[in-house]
């Protein structure tokens, strides 16, 4: 078997294969018999159709086309192990010659993953992990009182009252929203519970309300933020009408232990004060934890040098897409409705995002590089009781074994584990 491997743009290969006849030439029988077992054909069983009668009928060369492919099959794996390539994605395959007693040549087109350049990554990641390191966490006595305050807003009472609405008041209220004369997606409800004062709605809409009196009309125009969530309304004038159905004044429980207590778990005002106070260090923790690791995959992207495979480039903006049309259901939103309105296409977003699709792929691959390079492993043991977490979600055994491709799984869980284990070790530098 010759091969001669041609370098492609975009992390592709160009492998031309040729293979003698007296290599491919003995899969000739086996295509007959291939080609048999799929015949009717009147007075013989299936796969027993004579070679000669199925060169009559379909001619030799049908038969050294499909020779051709099973020669194709068995070759290509040697063929990637001769250029010394990990393809990925589907094969291009195409047949320059094929004839009997000649030759087959053959060529692949494919993605394979790309060589990874990295300088000097272990002092980029020591800068990175020094400049997080000086950070620390702390949290302040501002934020556990705000915390308390969250607390004590859940175990708030709510008295009627005939007066015009205030900051604190809880309302309910009617609103509709327009552009142009038009309802917004989203922008009509009835009986809307609404905290004054608690900056929920977009800016100005609860100082509009605030002075309302029960049963009220009033008609204002607002902005949404230049930073809305919903892109297509971001910046822009937005037409409300507004109808105050009912004022409830708050009252907040003294923040004292009996105020603790009352939560359940508290011997007085102090020890709850110091359970928020953890569990905000440790939430602020994880926040910068994951900020830290950020940091180290930008240092390690930014000094990398590769080619950026096509096929995983369409592959994350697709995983992309998918997850942020998530988001816009969550919203409220129709696909198509917030295609139209923020003037994109699906297209588009591809090209706007397809910067940050090559930044995780290429942390993808750079933590798969390193951790090939250090060495780094997880044993199967730790594979397999990550893969029985995800299993007590599923009712049998029968029910795990027809929805889930166990093999892919473990894939997905070993590889999970042995970026974490790799993010471990970076941390370290």
């Amino acid at each position: 078997m010759e091969v001669n491997v041609k370098k492609l743009p975009e992390s592709r290969l160009e492998i031309t294969v040729t293979l003698p006849w007296e290599v491919w030439g003995k899969h000739e029988a086996h295509a007959a018999e291939h080609m048999a077992e799929h015949l009717n054909l009147p007075g013989f069983r299936k796969g027993k159709v004579p070679h000669a009668m199925l060169e009559a009928r379909f001619g030799r060369e049908a038969i050294l086309v499909e020779a051709a492919e099973h020669a194709v099959h068995e070759a290509y794996p040697k063929a990637l192990v001769e250029a010394k390539a990990e393809a990925i994605g589907r094969p291009e395959i195409g047949f320059e010659k094929v004839a009997a007693e000649a030759p087959l040549i053959f060529t692949i087109k494919t993605d394979i993953l790309p060589e990874i350049i990295l300088s000097d990554w272990k002092k980029a990641v020591q800068a990175a992990n020094k400049q997080e390191a000086e950070k620390g966490v702390v949290v302040e006595a501002k934020e556990i009182e705000a915390e308390l305050e969250r607390l004590a807003s859940m175990r708030a009472t709510f008295t009627a009252v005939d007066r015009p609405a205030q900051e604190g008041d809880s309302v309910k209220v009617d609103f509709l929203v327009k552009q142009d004369g038009v309802v917004i997606e989203g922008g009509q409800a009835t009986d809307h519970a609404l905290i004054l004062g608690s900056k929920t709605f977009i800016p100005g809409f609860e100082e509009a309300v605030i002075g309302m009196k029960t049963g009220e009309e009033k008609e204002f125009t607002l902005n949404f933020p230049a930073e809305y969530h919903a892109k297509h309304l971001a910046g822009k004038p937005a037409q409300f009408t507004v109808t105050l159905k009912q004022v409830e004044e708050r009252t907040l429980p003294t923040l004292d232990d009996a105020f603790a207590q009352s939560l359940g778990k508290f011997q007085d005002l102090a020890a709850l004060r110091k359970n928020v106070e953890s569990g905000m260090l440790e939430e602020k923790k994880q926040a910068q934890k994951e900020a830290w690791r950020g940091a180290i995959l930008d240092a390690l992207v930014t000094g990398a040098t590769l080619d950026y495979p096509a096929v995983l480039v369409q592959e994350e903006l697709e995983r992309m897409i998918q997850q942020f049309k998530g988001q816009v259901s969550m919203m409220g939103f129709q696909w198509d409705t917030y295609l139209a309105q923020t003037k994109k296409t699906e297209d588009e977003l591809r090209a706007d995002w397809t910067s940050q699709a090559k930044k995780r792929i290429a942390a993808e691959l750079i933590l798969q590089k390193i951790a090939t390079d250090q060495e780094i492993t997880v044993d199967t043991e730790a594979v397999e009781a990550e893969m029985n977490k995800v299993f007590q979600y599923y009712k049998s055994q029968d029910h795990i074994e027809k929805n889930i491709d166990m093999s892919r799984l473990y894939t997905s869980v070993r590889g999970r584990l042995t970026n974490e284990k790799t993010l471990e070790y970076l941390e370290k530098l």
